[in-house]
């Protein structure tokens, strides 16, 4: 499991630490890890053109310590302050004693730009002197944050206006959220974490599953397994104008796992015929999916599966009009799966809004309405109550095609009706379709998403 820490925990740790450690040494120990980092990406060390962008706090002071040793082995190391009266003193010293200098501009040209403009406490965008010296970034250099990537928030990933673009981050002692989630994730390149030990307490404020936390998740058949026991899933989708959603919501449920499909809907001729070991017509189900191409006018299905007392998932059409009571009435557990856009009308709020603040979305939504939330994007979200946030480090822009979303739903679903928890369900599915298109690459209709589930499956489970 990938962890990632508020910044207010991260201080809370630096403190304990430094309290232990002589003056400087954290930081010095921030800086080697840093400067290894740096003389890694760089073809040779020796002649080589650095710049570093040294703001006023620690992130500068990491700078150029980092920077002086660069220098001692034999770099052109140039200093560009935002404020030329507020450098790090000792920093700015040991630059100095290795042969570093100081400028007033950033060089034209340069192989290695270091960004140490601002840390993880800034908020609210760059001031002008920062952003002027970002627009300076010569082209073609390899450009690495420090920590975080200047004008990003390390809480929530959001941007406020310019902001560094790196190509490798390099955070100390963990990881923050705005380097998992968009658009801070898209601004931080690789993210190289250096151990500078930090003891963090449990639980994170964000998290994200790796291969071995999803294959421990899976819900595999025993030898006592019949289709029963493994898990219905019922799915009330499709419509006379969307059929093919009915057809992609089956195809997700039946790879999820669930030992059977069962649908209801207008769409049976088309699911029979692209899947004849699909159940047709309502009976008893452990878990629900509704809402996929449901079309309008159809609130009472909706009303019925809530209603009912086994999970449900609610796609699409079925979040139109959700009653925030009704869900919180609920005793079995809901996962909604809307992207911005749905994310917005269930808010009352922008679409801009949530697609700047994804993080807090996800976080007011699963509030408001009193269940688990999937939100789904370039950095898809899990949050529920006050669990860590779930961050899904798979996928590829390629799943952002007409129907994608249907097959995530009958996935989800299925693994509801596995047994998982609704986080766990929202979670691991979107782990594995992402994966799946990961694995497929290019180009690809979801029906080529939902057929690689499987291998993507298989690819999670092997040693």
């Amino acid at each position: 499991m990938r962890t990632a820490y508020s910044v207010e925990t991260v201080r809370g740790a630096e403190r304990e630490l430094m309290a232990r450690l002589p003056e400087g040494a954290l930081m010095r120990r921030a800086a080697a890890g840093l400067a290894a980092v740096c003389a890694g990406l760089l073809r040779r060390v020796y002649g080589s053109r650095v710049v570093l962008l040294v703001g006023p706090g620690d992130n500068g002071g990491d700078a150029l310590y980092a920077g002086a040793r660069l220098a001692r082995r034999g770099a052109g190391v140039t200093a560009v302050p935002m404020d030329p009266e507020r450098m790090h003193t000792g920093g700015l010293a040991a630059l100095r004693a290795a042969g570093g200098r100081v400028a007033e501009s950033v060089p034209a040209r340069a192989d290695l730009v270091l960004d140490g403009l601002v840390g993880i406490g800034g908020r609210g965008g760059l001031r002008p002197a920062a952003a002027a010296l970002v627009e300076r970034i010569p082209a073609g250099a390899v450009v690495v944050a420090v920590d975080l990537p200047s004008g990003v928030d390390a809480d929530s990933g959001e941007v406020a206006g310019a902001a560094v673009t790196a190509d490798v981050t390099v955070t100390f002692g963990a990881y923050k959220p705005g380097l998992l989630i968009d658009p801070g994730a898209s601004r931080a390149g690789a993210v190289r974490l250096v151990d500078i030990g930090l003891e963090l307490p449990s639980p994170p404020a964000v998290e994200a599953l790796q291969h071995a936390d999803v294959a421990e998740l899976l819900p595999v058949p025993t030898a006592s397994s019949d289709k029963y026991r493994r898990g219905v899933v019922g799915i009330v989708a499709g419509s006379s104008q969307y059929p093919g959603a009915a057809v992609l919501a089956v195809a997700g449920a039946l790879r999820g796992g669930a030992g059977a499909v069962r649908y209801v809907g207008p769409a049976a001729d088309a699911v029979l015929a692209r899947f004849p070991e699909t159940l047709i017509g309502r009976g008893r189900v452990q878990a629900w999916v509704v809402g996929p191409g449901l079309g309008e006018g159809r609130a009472g299905e909706v009303t019925d599966a809530l209603a009912d007392s086994v999970p449900v998932l609610v796609d699409a059409d079925g979040l139109r009009g959700l009653d925030p009571g009704v869900l919180r009435a609920r005793t079995a557990p809901t996962l909604l799966t809307p992207h911005a856009g749905e994310a917005a009308a269930l808010l009352g709020a922008p679409r801009e809004s949530v697609e700047a603040g994804r993080l807090a979305a996800a976080r007011d939504l699963a509030g408001r309405y009193g269940a688990a939330v999937l939100l789904k994007g370039s950095t898809t979200l899990v949050a529920s109550g006050g669990s860590p946030v779930r961050v899904n480090p798979t996928g590829t822009p390629w799943l952002a095609t007409a129907g994608s979303g249907d097959v995530l739903s009958g996935l989800a679903g299925s693994l509801l009706a596995g047994g998982l928890s609704a986080v766990d369900a929202g979670s691991v599915a979107a782990y594995l379709h992402g994966l799946a298109g990961r694995l497929r690459g290019g180009p690809l209709p979801a029906q080529d998403v939902a057929e690689a589930l499987p291998e993507a499956w298989r690819n999670v489970r092997r040693p």
